[in-house]
């Protein structure tokens, strides 16, 4: 079979390496792809929005499977695009991506298919949001409706705080637009779970728990960004949450997928908080988490080829997915200054040194005069498996030592509460 992977970023490295454990996957292609997928792989230069020109390519070679990494193409209609010249894609539709592509489009489904999430109010305009300030208490969280690549939720402190962040959102001066609509939500508390299972739109399977750190700096401090690691199983899971992730939120998303006529085959990633054992929705994503991807996918003991192939025919109750044991740490390697401004074209060393129990995952890296560089705010994500979750954060942690570039950084509290 010849599969193409849409994307170039660490979660497509990690979907790709997978694919290419299969024996049912003979080519493997990427778009526009990195210097790590190409080691397994033929990368192909070109654009993800380039929708005709993905288009172009799948008919050229021939594809069997298209599947698309980011939520940009989803959200264009990559998938419509394909499906409706024929074929086969593992994504949702244009209409089922808009879970993710608006806030006030995702709340609404929430709230219309009873799936527990915070109190929030829509605001288009400065004046109706400063008015709902009013509904919310200290901290409240901001978050601009359309796709803002990680950086469109700011939890506000205060007033000033809040305000300020309305006015930039709304005015259109930061996020390209994506905040001429803005949410604010009420702030929960408790601890993050990141929730991803395959659907097809008839039957959701959840993958194994992960736990993604968003902030940029230990302790949870600093900006929010893509993410700084992972890590799964997560660790602060409290037992017997499967049952009420099935009744209370899996099960009223399939049901609320077909009431609402959402074509969804893919996968659906649900961003949870967790307080005294009962969870709440923070976000839908219509894809596969970035870094969560890599620790879940590093622990998959079926073919995912099999499994994506029947997701996109329909057919997911056809698959049994087996899962190993493992724990898997994954740590992301920054350029300085991420999530603000950075440098690129910084060389990158000691790759050939790690161990061969070190698992690279490229995700913002290029090839210069023959050298590796850094091409992005995060460059690399440096994953381990094993026993125990101590004995894996102990072997991303040491293979890091031998790694450099300047400038580089990285949390080191990944998987710690």
């Amino acid at each position: 079979m010849k599969v193409l992977v849409i994307g170039g970023g660490g979660r497509e490295h990690a979907i790709a390496w997978a694919l290419h454990k299969s024996p049912k996957v003979d080519e493997l292609y990427a778009i526009p792809g990195n210097p790590g997928i190409s080691e397994i792989g033929t990368c192909v230069p070109g654009s993800v929005e380039d929708l005709d020109g993905i288009l172009k390519f799948v008919e050229n070679k021939a594809i069997d499977l298209t599947v698309i990494g980011p939520e940009v193409p989803l959200c264009m209609g990559l998938a419509d695009l394909l499906e409706d010249h024929g074929h086969k894609v593992f994504g949702p539709r244009q209409k089922a991506a808009n879970l993710e592509g608006s806030k006030a489009f995702s709340k609404d489904f929430m709230v219309r298919h009873h799936i527990p999430t915070a109190k929030y109010v829509e605001v288009t305009d400065l004046e109706s949001a400063y008015e709902a300030l009013k509904e919310f208490s200290y901290p409240v969280v901001v978050k601009a409706d359309g796709l803002a690549a990680g950086k469109g939720v700011v939890i506000a402190e205060d007033e000033k705080t809040a305000k300020e962040t309305l006015k930039e959102m709304l005015s259109g001066e930061i996020l390209s637009g994506a905040g001429k609509k803005v949410v604010l939500e009420e702030f929960l508390t408790g601890f993050e779970c990141s929730l991803l299972c395959f659907t097809d739109g008839k039957t959701i399977v959840p993958m194994v728990s992960a736990k993604d750190h968003k902030q940029i700096y230990d302790n949870n401090k600093g900006p929010n960004t893509g993410g700084m690691g992972s890590v799964s199983p997560n660790p602060f899971l409290p037992a017997g949450m499967d049952e009420k992730f099935r009744t209370e939120i899996m099960d009223p998303f399939v049901k609320g997928l077909q009431e609402d006529g959402l074509d969804f085959r893919g996968v659906i990633f649900i961003g949870l908080m967790i307080e005294n054992g009962e969870p709440k929705v923070l976000e839908f994503n219509v894809r596969f988490g970035d870094p969560e991807t890599q620790a879940v996918l590093m622990r998959l003991d079926s073919d995912l080829y099999e499994i994506m192939n029947a997701v996109a025919e329909g057919k997911l109750a056809d698959v049994d997915i087996k899962w190993k044991d493992d724990q898997v740490t994954c740590v992301v390697l920054a350029s300085g200054g991420y999530p603000g401004s950075y440098e690129k074209g910084k060389v990158i060393t000691g790759l050939d040194q790690l161990p061969e129990d070190i698992v690279v995952f490229h995700a913002g890296t290029a090839m210069k005069d023959g050298q590796l560089v850094t091409n992005g705010g995060r460059v690399l994500n440096i994953c381990a498996e094993g026993g125990s979750l101590e004995e894996t954060r102990t072997k991303v942690y040491d293979a890091i030592k031998s790694i450099h570039f300047d400038g580089m950084y990285c949390r080191k509290d990944i998987g710690l509460h």
